[in-house]
């Protein structure tokens, strides 16, 4: 949802005293060509990255042009993030088709304009009157195929503008609901007002939003508190690296093969 320019430098702007990344070197022309081929790469996203910062790290690193990533994740969420370069580009639509699944927490008791943490929590209300056994029967009529209305504050696109963009200059929105399956919304834990949660689902599914109706069936709102994609089809987030330990690899092979 961010603006052209790293949503991760103006983080950093506001937040000055964060450390900087240590990674230094340059790729050699051998090892460039390698990835201009085709490369499938399983980055673990960090919390305050696009998905596009990771792609503009990794391409500027690399110095190649054809690479992207194979679905988005919200700037607030972790985990996994396929990207693609070269010739597996081809291969974008096939992983974005797969299903997903994700681990996070929702916050009862409130509704947020993003539906997420982007934005101050506001309309307060009570939830001491539920207890585990109340949410795991909410959280399993989720399960199967439903329509899901996506958030006002999401890239989705009407008349060609993203829908946050014409969100954020007051025009009204109102988004179409869309099919998804819900395979698993599986409640992991609740230290109220924290619920952890655990989904498998289809794409094109929001779990903002999921979390959102979540809290109007209990009838006490709720908003996305986190979120980690841990499994994109057969491809987990365990075999994933961060962008710059990806980098320290990509380099340090360099200099194992020139040994």
């Amino acid at each position: 949802m961010s603006s052209k320019g790293s949503y991760y430098g103006k983080y950093r702007e506001k937040n000055p005293g964060l450390e900087k990344s240590g990674i230094s070197g340059s790729i050699s022309e051998n090892k460039r060509k390698e990835f201009e081929e085709g490369r499938v790469i399983l980055v673990d996203k960090p919390i305050h990255w696009t998905s596009f910062d990771v792609v503009r790290k990794i391409r500027g690193a690399l110095r190649i042009k054809k690479i992207g990533h194979a679905g988005t994740l919200d700037p607030l969420a972790s985990g996994l993030l396929i990207l693609c370069t070269g010739k597996f580009t081809k291969k974008i639509n096939e992983y974005m088709g797969m299903v997903k699944e994700y681990t996070g927490t929702i916050i009862l008791g409130a509704c947020t304009p993003t539906y997420d943490l982007e934005s101050e929590p506001a309309d307060f209300r009570d939830y001491s009157g539920f207890d585990k056994e109340d949410l795991i029967l909410k959280s399993r009529e989720f399960e199967g195929d439903i329509l899901q209305k996506p958030p006002i504050y999401s890239a989705i696109k009407k008349e060609g503008k993203p829908l946050y963009e014409l969100a954020r200059r007051g025009k009204e929105v109102e988004p179409e609901p869309r099919p998804v399956r819900i395979e698993v919304f599986e409640i992991t834990r609740y230290e109220p007002p924290v619920v952890g949660f655990r989904v498998v689902c289809s794409t094109g599914t929001y779990i903002r939003s999921l979390a959102h109706d979540f809290g109007i069936k209990l009838g006490c709102g709720a908003y996305l508190g986190s979120l980690r994609r841990t499994r994109i089809g057969d491809f987990s987030v365990e075999s994933a690296l961060g962008p710059d330990d990806f980098l320290r690899d990509v380099f340090s092979d360099q200099k194992d093969q020139k040994g």
